[in-house]
């Protein structure tokens, strides 16, 4: 017995999938980090940026989202006040750039600056408030002569005060794997503290990219899409650590369809179950 067909077969290797639209999706803003302060006296840390993450962030179809990736406080010298970094922003969520390091100037101590999270204190000064659900608060400066700087607060953990000798060294971050890979950001700068020679060390940056504080020299920068403060540095001369740049993290299920357009050139990639968009830099995303 013989079969016959009288139609068309399909190719063989012919499928058609379907790919659903985008409707929400999961977030990390992390803020430009604050610099430490110059040094006519021993300055405090900066504070790490502001961060923000959550899922169920909801997409409209066709709408433009716009990314603002903050950049970090930029270093100082003598004995200027740090600068606090800039605020990073993904559509409605923003998150606070971090407060500058506290210094002494005029014969007076100034404060560090509140943020997402606040810079430390010098010689006496309180470290700076944090933002509520996106930092901590800096430490006080030691309030007596040769004192540490205190340092910056973290996404994690508060800034630790100066010592007698030694400065404080910066708040911890957090952990996210919304890259697919465990990374910790928004580290606070360390205080300085004064020379090698005859006291203690400056305080360490926080674990999260957060720069040392300088010991009896220059601070060091907070590194670069992190977050992380930047440290206090000692000495008239010397020049503080620069905050560290920001960070914006968005992802979904990597069975729905990419984005329409972006710019700002974000890195792509699909890792496991996930389709990831980072963006290094500013610019927009469009599903």
């Amino acid at each position: 017995m013989s079969l016959r067909y009288s139609g068309s077969f399909l190719s063989s290797n012919t499928i058609t999938a379907s790919v659903g639209s985008v409707t929400s999706v999961e977030y990390l803003v992390v803020a430009g980090g604050g610099s430490g302060s110059g040094g006519l006296y021993i300055a405090g840390g900066g504070g790490a940026g502001g961060v923000l993450t959550d899922t169920g962030y909801s997409i409209t179809a066709g709408s433009s989202i716009t990314v603002t990736v903050g950049a970090g406080g930029a270093a100082v010298s003598g004995s200027t006040l740090g600068n606090s970094g800039s605020n990073s922003v993904f559509g409605s969520i923003t998150s606070r750039g971090g407060g500058y390091g506290g210094n002494y100037n005029s014969g007076s101590s100034i404060a560090g600056g509140a943020g997402g999270s606040g810079g430390g204190g010098c010689f006496g000064s309180a470290g700076g408030s944090g933002t509520v659900g996106q930092g901590n608060s800096g430490g006080a400066g030691y309030a007596g002569e040769n004192s540490g700087g205190g340092g910056g607060g973290g996404a994690g953990s508060i800034g630790q005060a100066g010592s007698s000798q030694a400065g404080g060294s910066g708040g911890t971050g957090i952990v996210s794997s919304i890259t697919g890979t465990q990374t910790q950001y928004a580290g606070g700068g360390g205080g300085a503290s004064q020379s090698q020679s005859t006291y203690g060390p400056a305080g360490l940056g926080g674990g999260g990219g957060g720069g040392a504080g300088g010991w009896g020299g220059n601070g060091f920068s907070g590194s670069t899409n992190t977050g992380g403060g930047g440290g206090g540095a000692e000495r008239l001369g010397a020049v503080s650590g620069a905050g560290g740049s920001g960070i914006v993290v968005i992802r979904y299920p990597s069975y729905l369809a990419p984005a329409t357009s972006t710019t700002g050139s974000p890195i792509t990639y699909i890792t496991s179950a996930w389709r990831v968009y980072v963006f290094n830099a500013s610019g927009t995303i469009t599903f």
